[in-house]
């Protein structure tokens, strides 16, 4: 069963190094650069487009972890392939886009030096675009077709997206809450190994009842 994991807006694959050296070396699994898998500019639409050809190339179900932006394209992907999602690890998601808190993200961004975007693996301009292009999005009324069990994370210091994880697990079909004690937003990077052991356990739990 393959893992799929889904970086955050301003990281890249290697933030889950520490995931992945906790998961051990025998892991199948793949961290695709999500802004270099979309060669038609970085708005939301085409970044979605580019990982279901990506997700789509892989046989068999797969279980997709991603976090933040992350979680978003995942929880996207399982309400419209839930034949391809065997699960989902959600870090910090949000399900209905909160406008207000992008658009204060916006102006941020717009006071920010070019210099600041470096190593985010996208320019300045580039991030605007691509978190405008993400205001609308309100999952509520797919939410029903995700198919698959979801283990929905935050971290304990994550207080921007706690309400919101909490309430999507309570509407989704099959979902758990958790919260990884001492974490930030970034849990990947904040706690990778008490975050390895969630993913194992779940993905665990989902390859026995695929064996059943």
């Amino acid at each position: 069963m393959k893992l799929l994991f889904l970086h955050g807006l301003g990281q890249g694959p290697d933030s889950w190094s520490g995931v992945l050296d906790a998961l051990g070396l025998d892991t199948n699994a793949a961290c695709p650069d999500l802004f270099r898998l979309c060669s038609e500019g970085p708005d939301y639409p085409s970044l979605c487009a580019a990982l279901e050809g990506c997700i789509e190339d892989l046989p068999g179900p797969v279980v997709l972890c991603g976090l933040s932006l992350g979680a978003v394209l995942a929880l996207d992907y399982a309400t419209r392939r839930p034949e391809k999602v065997a699960g989902l690890v959600l870090i910090a998601p949000q399900y209905k886009m909160p406008r207000g808190l992008l658009r204060l993200q916006n102006i941020i961004f717009r006071l920010m030096p070019e210099r600041a975007f470096a190593g985010a693996g996208m320019g300045k301009r580039d991030t605007i675009r691509l978190t405008t292009s993400m205001m609308e999005l309100d999952f509520r009324q797919q939410l029903g077709r995700v198919a698959c069990p979801v283990l929905v994370l935050t971290g304990e210091k994550d207080a921007a997206n706690r309400k919101a994880a909490g309430e999507l697990a309570k509407l989704l079909p099959d979902a758990i809450a958790r919260e990884i004690p001492g974490a930030g937003h970034e849990v990947n990077i904040d706690a990778p190994g008490e975050l390895a052991a969630a993913i194992c356990g779940f993905a665990e739990n989902i390859s026995t009842s695929m064996n059943e």
